[in-house]
Formats: structure tokens, sequence, C-alpha cells
């Protein structure tokens, strides 16, 4: 649950600077180069947290949906947790491999601590492809993570299930529901 909310907050702030950083909102370079470098280090740690998520799932497998849903509802939940975990380790390898392209070839240090190597070498092109590629995968993660809103609040409001009360902190003992 904790791994859960982590990254969809991380994962609303990344786009949330992804897009104001493209915006030129902020003309002040170094504030625009601290943005760049924080940007990046959220990006590697939701990749962490990702892999982090996969391996809990090997262990313990993803709660039972309810037997009131139809199978297609079933499917398109599955279906929906893949292409989340795909976006969520598509979108920081693209940012990672579209900073390695640049040609600037500014050092990412995650966190300020942490030197992060090049993948790739330098190359205008591959760059330019790379942030299309990183531009489309942000509004297919928007698009997915919306979905994925809407399936949490149909379950809370209209099915009236524990879908999304499982994934919310438990209530305390004395508190009423």
């Amino acid at each position: 649950m904790l791994l859960h909310w982590l990254v969809a907050v991380l994962v609303f702030a990344l786009l949330a600077a992804g897009f104001v950083m493209e915006s030129g909102l902020i003309q002040d370079r170094t504030t625009l180069f601290a943005l760049y470098q924080a940007h990046k280090s959220f990006g590697l740690l939701v990749l962490v947290l990702a892999a982090l998520r996969l391996v809990w799932r090997l262990f313990f497998p993803v709660p039972i949906l309810p037997g009131t849903l139809k199978p297609w509802e079933k499917r398109l939940a599955g279906v929906t947790h893949i292409a989340l975990y795909g976006l969520l380790f598509a979108q920081p390898l693209v940012g990672w491999l579209m900073v390695s392209a640049s040609p600037l070839q500014i050092p990412t240090v995650a966190f300020g601590v942490i030197e992060v190597p090049h993948l790739i070498g330098p190359d205008k092109v591959t760059e330019n492809a790379l942030k299309a590629v990183h531009g489309l995968l942000a509004w297919a993660l928007m698009a997915v993570v919306a979905l994925h809103l809407v399936a949490a609040l149909k379950h809370h409001l209209v099915l009236r299930d524990d879908v999304l009360r499982r994934m919310l902190p438990a209530r305390r003992p004395n508190e009423r529901q």
C-alpha cells in the first residue's frame, strides 16, 4: 500500500514538473536546471520503486477482485495494471536514454549524491526521438492513471465494494464508520 501511494504521489509530481519544464514558465536557468535534476532523480526513484513493487507482487499476489465484476471488467483491470507497470518502467528508462543521448552530456547526479552513467552516446536525432517518445508516454500514463482512478471511484461510489478501501490506510478501532 505504501509503495502504491508513494509511486502515485511521485508520478503526479513528475508529470506536473514535466509540464512546467516544457512550458517555458521558468525563465531562471538555475531554477530550471535544479528542476530538471530533481525530475531526473525522482524519475529514477520511480523506476526503483516500480521494480520493488514488481518483486513484491511475486511474493504477494494481487488481491482477488470482487465476484460481482463481469469477465471483461476483470480483464480490463488486469490490462490496466500491466499498462501501469509497463509505463512506470518505460517512462523513466526512456527519460534516462534521452538524457544520455543529449549532446550537452550533462551528468545526472541523483539527489546530488549518486552519479548515474549515460546509457548511450550523444546524438541529437536520437535525443529528439526519445524526447517525443517521453512526451507520448507521459500522455499515455495520464490516460491509464485516469482510467485507474475512474475504476477506483466506480468501485467505491457505484459498486460500493471494498476495492478502494483496501488501498486506504486502515481506520483506527475507535473511529466511526
